[in-house]
């Protein structure tokens, strides 16, 4: 299918409006941990939007709207008076509201079906392909009913979000403390919800009941992957639900034409959610903090470092000992003694002697004038907690090894000093090794001990 100017500018319009409409709400309802709760009152509209219709034996919007919002507003106090009052799980509580008010909705239609223009599949998947056949004269020209409903949901969404920003921001972080500063966090929390109910209601016939939710709720989560400040977040989530409404209409004229001629589009509003997932999707793997590409390379680096430490202590029992490990040996000697694996261990070794802290040779591995020096912190870390583990853990002295493994890695100096002085100074751990002197250069002593 070929794009048109015109109707598909103005679907794609629509429905960058309805995503815009639907972020600013959305986010805080994510920040509240209530972002389900876009999804009971998107369903538990329809008794409203169905009343109204039954009122007024049209699709008058304005009717529509009424009925809708008070829906919402009920929607969401029932639901919070379950969850404080009758002690259920949050989740729960909204379950029970927005499928007994949505199943009402649907016998609502089912009644009214013959004396109502009122389409079921409408309501639930929405019709944004035939809003720009909806038109309404304005200055002159016509231009779609639903531009005019979304703009002005999106303004005063806008608004209400300037004026109440510290309010809003300091109940979905910290309600305790918002109540505390004598903020009415129940009365910030119904402005929200009658917020998204009137978003919903404006967003409903565009992109249908259900799909409404995925753009309360995906865009605002990618948008948080991608940052910690609220500003921002607030704004990448605008842009995020903008460029899913626009893919999802090029993609719904474009994509099913791959897969088959016969078929030339799909339903706009669907694609829309689909490429919400996807752009979710690529903040999930590609956040440069959140993501998951960026948890595996600081989990992988986290597991090159200690191996890397390791090392350095490996070497250093060996000074200790007067031995010496060829590059294999010392491979071999981390496989046995640590859960690193083989690419991690080469990657330790690889860091270390980048760093300078240790030289390979033909006569083995030996460890710089830097890297005994870092080795010996390593190792009276190590020291220092199995002293402490033996005095005031009352662990026996043949089972502190492996946590003080362990816990050497997350040892600075200001602990290091601790695990001192309450360990009372102590030159030896309880094997008889000596514990290394702070900032000393690292010289092995005469001990033969393991450890």
């Amino acid at each position: 299918m070929t794009w048109t100017s015109g109707y598909d500018d103005w679907v794609v319009l629509i429905g960058v409006l309805a995503a815009v409409a639907c972020a600013l709400p959305g986010t805080f309802l994510l920040l509240r941990g209530m972002s389900m709760m876009g999804d009971a009152i998107s369903h538990a509209v329809l008794p409203g939007i169905a009343v109204g219709f039954l009122v007024s034996g049209s699709r008058e919007s304005s009717w529509m709207f009424l009925g809708a919002v008070v829906a919402g507003v009920i929607t969401a106090v029932v639901s919070q008076a379950l969850h404080r009052l009758g002690r259920l799980e949050r989740g729960a509580a909204m379950g029970v509201v927005f499928t007994t008010f949505f199943a009402a909705g649907l016998i609502l239609m089912v009644q009214g079906a013959d004396h109502v223009e009122l389409d079921p599949n409408c309501v639930l998947y929405g019709a944004i392909e035939l809003a720009p056949l909806d038109t309404v004269t304005m200055l002159g020209t016509e231009i779609p009913r639903a531009v005019p409903i979304l703009v002005g949901v999106g303004v005063v969404n806008l608004l209400i979000v300037l004026l109440l920003y510290k309010e809003m921001k300091l109940c979905a972080f910290d309600p305790g403390m918002a109540r505390a500063a004598g903020i009415n966090d129940r009365l910030v929390n119904q402005v929200l919800m009658i917020l998204t109910a009137a978003t919903c209601v404006a967003c409903f016939e565009v992109v249908g009941s259900i799909l409404v939710v995925a753009l309360l709720v995906v865009p605002a989560a990618a948008a948080r992957l991608l940052s910690d400040r609220l500003p921002v977040v607030l704004l990448l989530a605008v842009i995020i639900g903008s460029i899913a409404a626009g893919l999802g209409h090029v993609s719904a004229i474009t994509v099913p034409g791959w897969f088959s001629a016969q078929v030339e589009d799909t339903s706009t509003a669907g694609m829309m959610a689909v490429m919400a997932g996807v752009v979710f999707a690529v903040a999930w793997i590609l956040a440069p903090r959140h993501g998951m590409l960026a948890r595996l390379i600081h989990l992988l680096n986290l597991r090159v470092r200690i191996a890397s430490e390791d090392a350095l202590g490996l070497l250093y029992r060996c000074d200790e000992r007067g031995e010496a490990l060829s590059a294999t040996r010392l491979r071999q000697a981390l496989s046995s003694t640590t859960d690193a694996g083989p690419m991690v261990i080469r990657l330790a070794m690889g860091r270390n002697q980048r760093q300078g802290l240790v030289t390979s040779g033909t006569d083995g591995c030996h460890l710089t004038e830097g890297g005994r020096a870092r080795a010996a912190e390593i190792v009276r870390s190590h020291r220092l907690w199995e002293s402490w583990l033996w005095r005031h853990a009352d662990l026996a002295a043949d089972h502190v090894h492996d946590s003080a493994m362990m816990l050497e890695h997350v040892t600075d100096d200001s602990i290091r000093q601790q695990l001192d002085a309450e360990t009372g100074s102590v030159a030896q751990d309880p094997h008889g090794r000596p514990i290394p002197e702070p900032g000393s250069d690292g010289e092995p002593g005469d001990r033969t001990s393991d450890g």
